[in-house]
């Protein structure tokens, strides 16, 4: 006999009410789809698992006071801020050398000038942000505090917070995808 197919909502609603066949429904569908979600951007076996069972222990924990309209939705949503947190706690970052590919040991003269240049014209743009987004930037950024320590500490919400750095964030690479054309272009004409 075929099992019945209970859609995403009915699954949700019994989730709610403790039914942890739901739960194990939820999982069973949903799991392979949030893990490869993960894997995808950490590239680690272990993180991607840990962050998907994160995950799923969340929606089962606080399985009553969630108000989910799209599941799927949800879930991909839920997996992407995991990384993002993750990423944020290893304080991931790429040196300006290597994400220009430049060879430090040669000319390096002319790559501490073009690092320099580079240097001032970042400075510039995080000057040039507006004093809020700026300090939630650099409390970021120059002192490595959380978005929840940011918003403890000028009293605003996570999501204030989240939602200026990202904003900042944009503003600062859009620009700073263009110095690193210049840079690459210069870096090019110094390996001649």
């Amino acid at each position: 006999m075929e099992k019945d197919y209970i859609d995403d909502h009915e699954l949700l609603t019994r989730l709610q009410q403790d039914n942890e066949k739901a739960f194990n429904e939820i999982y069973d569908r949903y799991w392979s789809l949030v893990y490869t979600d993960a894997f995808r951007r950490v590239k680690s076996h272990a993180k991607a698992q840990d962050l998907t069972q994160d995950l799923f222990i969340k929606l089962w924990t606080r399985r009553k006071e969630l108000d989910i309209s799209n599941l799927r939705a949800y879930l991909r949503v839920g997996i992407r801020n995991r990384v993002f947190n993750l990423f944020e706690k290893e304080r991931r970052y790429v040196p300006f050398e290597k994400l220009l590919q430049l060879p430090v040991e040669e000319n390096q003269a002319d790559i501490t000038a073009i690092r320099n240049e580079f240097m001032a014209a970042y400075q510039a743009l995080v000057d040039a942000l507006p004093e809020k987004r700026q300090k939630i930037f650099r409390y970021c950024f120059d002192d490595g505090l959380s978005t929840e320590e940011i918003a403890e500490k000028l009293n605003i919400s996570r999501k204030t917070v989240q939602n200026q750095l990202g904003r900042a964030t944009s503003s600062v690479r859009s620009e700073l995808t263009q110095l690193i054309v210049i840079a690459a272009i210069l870096q090019s004409f110094l390996s001649l």
